[in-house]
């Protein structure tokens, strides 16, 4: 989203709502918000142009799925063959998410698995790629903070930030 478009209080407070009832209609959140409905419905579609509000697969769980093993895979890879290198990645599906870095990697993948020697497999897939020169696996042992936006909507909407147990 580029500094022109940043999401302003009221935007912040309709997103709040929307997080706290995502199958809302635009009447109970403009009701939620303080906002009228046209206004509701004109800033959802505006932040929906601006990409402020991402995918609804985030919400979905890849344990549902049949995938409880998550683990980050560190990637350094041939620069001159990252495009390459990032099509392939997206072409395994157990690739949820890859990360650019500065530093000694290159990239931080994101995966998921269905145990020890899927993971095992999928990593390979990666290392298999001849624009990838070393790779290291760490597995997810248990997650200590889920992803948020919560906290940052509520500094954006002007509150302060509740802590989350």
């Amino acid at each position: 989203m580029p500094d022109s478009a940043r999401m302003n209080s009221t935007d912040a407070r309709l997103l709040l709502a929307l997080t706290a009832h995502p199958r809302a209609t635009a009447v109970a959140l403009a009701d939620q918000a303080g906002l009228s409905r046209n206004t509701v419905q004109a800033r959802l579609a505006a932040l929906d142009r601006t990409n402020a509000v991402g995918s609804f697969e985030r919400r979905i769980s890849p344990a549902a799925l049949g995938y409880p093993l998550t683990a980050f895979v560190t990637t350094r890879v041939v620069q001159r063959r990252l495009d390459e290198v990032a099509a392939a990645l997206a072409a395994i599906p157990e690739v949820l998410q890859v990360h650019g870095l500065t530093g000694e990697s290159d990239l931080l993948v994101h995966v998921v698995a269905t145990d020890a020697d899927d993971l095992y497999r999928i990593a390979g897939q990666i290392l298999d790629n001849p624009g990838v020169e070393r790779t290291n696996t760490a597995l997810v042992m248990r997650q200590m903070v889920e992803y948020r936006i919560t906290p940052l909507l509520q500094r954006a909407a002007g509150g302060r930030p509740r802590t989350q147990q």
